[in-house]
């Protein structure tokens, strides 16, 4: 489960799921690129990362594509090559796909499938070098059983879990992995947003909705981040040099399907 002598680089890595998975794995011995939109917050990020290893962080947004490619290209000129890429972005608003504006869906295929793809394609050369390669993606389980009311969300991400797919397809023989971790109902900002926009809609309390997912789970409760970045953290050690191509839900047992 050692990362020491490995590069990650890590997307949405201020907050979350994202910076749980950044400190696991900044725990675990491996070098850290943290990347999000929030110079300020990657700077504070970067402080309870701890001095182990020099990490280092990247600003990006991923609602502009061009300006991505052109900070990863300067990232790679420096002689960058991370072993570990963990796409990781916050979903788009909720609702009824019928009521869905075609923006959100041309806007979220941007910020999802399309930089996570720039991503790959800037940085999977360097992997196929160092002979160890990982591509995470975190999307959710409306891969396999769309969610009420997340309509594009459920869209977007069953795209990008069939980009992966085929990627991993195309880059097994270079010794690069490309798995998906499903989190459930999990405890972040994300998850409060949903569950005040159900409080709104359905009259109830906040905590009244909270209480009604984690009743969604056999295990009866929510998630914390760091229980879904364990699972990441495994997909990119040594100790997962077989698996590849899957997705695995980390829901406590909540998606019905196998």
């Amino acid at each position: 489960m050692e990362l020491s002598g490995k590069h990650a680089l890590v997307c949405g890595s201020t907050q979350g799921i994202g910076f749980e998975t950044a400190k696991l794995m900044a725990e675990r011995g491996a070098k850290l690129t943290l990347v999000a939109r929030n110079e300020e917050k990657l700077q504070e990020a970067l402080k309870k990362l701890g001095s182990a290893q020099v990490h280092d962080y990247l600003v990006a947004d991923f609602s502009k594509p061009e300006l991505l490619k052109v900070v990863l290209q300067g990232f790679v000129a420096a002689g960058n090559k991370p072993h570990i890429l963990v796409n990781n972005t916050g979903g788009p608003k909720g609702g009824p796909i019928i009521d869905a504006e075609v923006s959100e869906f041309t806007n979220t295929f941007n910020q999802h499938l399309v930089c996570n793809h720039i991503l790959v394609q800037a940085l999977y050369e360097g992997m196929a070098d160092e002979g160890y390669g990982r591509v995470i993606n975190i999307i959710s389980t409306s891969v396999k059983q769309p969610l009420n009311g997340l309509g594009v969300s459920n869209t977007i991400r069953g795209a990008v879990a069939n980009w992966s797919k085929t990627l991993a397809n195309e880059l097994g023989h270079m010794n690069i992995t490309v798995n998906n971790v499903l989190p459930g109902a999990t405890n972040t900002s994300r998850l409060n947003d949903i569950a005040r926009a159900k409080s709104s809609k359905l009259n109830k309390g906040v905590d009244e909705v909270f209480a009604d997912m984690a009743k969604q789970s056999p295990m009866q409760r929510i998630a914390e981040p760091k229980e879904v970045a364990e699972a990441i953290a495994f997909l990119a050690s040594p100790r997962a040099s077989y698996i590849n191509g899957i997705n695995i839900p980390v829901d406590g047992g909540r998606t019905k399907s196998l």
